[in-house]
């Protein structure tokens, strides 16, 4: 079993190196999916919906894979050849204060819209009551993950690290948005 995973981490490496953009896409892709799979396991469904579970997927495809490649490597030419302690203190903020508040914004307009086809109004009106608490509990959550990804994780595996953090950070966000919600229409 060993062999399997060291022969599969290998080709995922290989996959990294020869086509970094698009293997952290797949990448994201399927752990966004996996992410929605988990969340509605743990939110009590007694079957899981593969639609639902697709489009999760398309957002990590499309958007969180293709954003945490650019983002990384901008932030690696900001920051460039530069590990002290305050460039890493500088990275985190920069972070926070930019992609972070960013991509819970989109991703709570993406889960609304998308889906649980909610009207863009009922929408706004989720972003203004919830999001501060959510961008508030993501600055409990996410610098560590970027102080630990900064500091201890080599660059070219940071959307990986990045994306394994966002199983849980959208496994909570997903299971918020249903507690919190009623039905408005027959989510995908």
């Amino acid at each position: 079993m060993a062999d399997i995973v060291q022969h599969g981490w290998e080709k995922y490496l290989y996959a990294l190196q020869k086509y970094p953009l698009r293997t952290k896409a797949i990448t994201a892709g399927v752990l966004a999916g996996s992410s929605d799979m988990m969340a509605q396991k743990l939110g009590g469904a007694k079957s899981l919906q593969f639609k639902r579970s697709f489009f999760m997927a398309l957002y990590g495809l499309l958007y969180a894979g293709p954003f945490g490649h650019f983002f990384h490597k901008l932030m690696d030419s900001i920051f460039a050849g530069r590990r002290d302690g305050k460039t890493l203190l500088k990275k985190v903020l920069t972070e926070q204060l930019t992609s972070g508040p960013w991509n819970n914004f989109l991703f709570m307009c993406y889960i609304g819209l998308v889906l649980e086809r909610r009207p863009w109004s009922a929408v706004k009106a989720r972003l203004s009551t919830d999001y501060p608490s959510v961008q508030l509990n993501a600055w409990r959550f996410w610098p560590i993950v970027s102080l630990l990804n900064y500091r201890y994780v080599p660059p070219q595996l940071r959307v990986l690290f990045q994306n394994l953090a966002a199983v849980c950070w959208g496994t909570f966000l997903i299971l918020s948005s249903k507690k919190h919600t009623p039905v408005l229409k027959k989510a995908i």
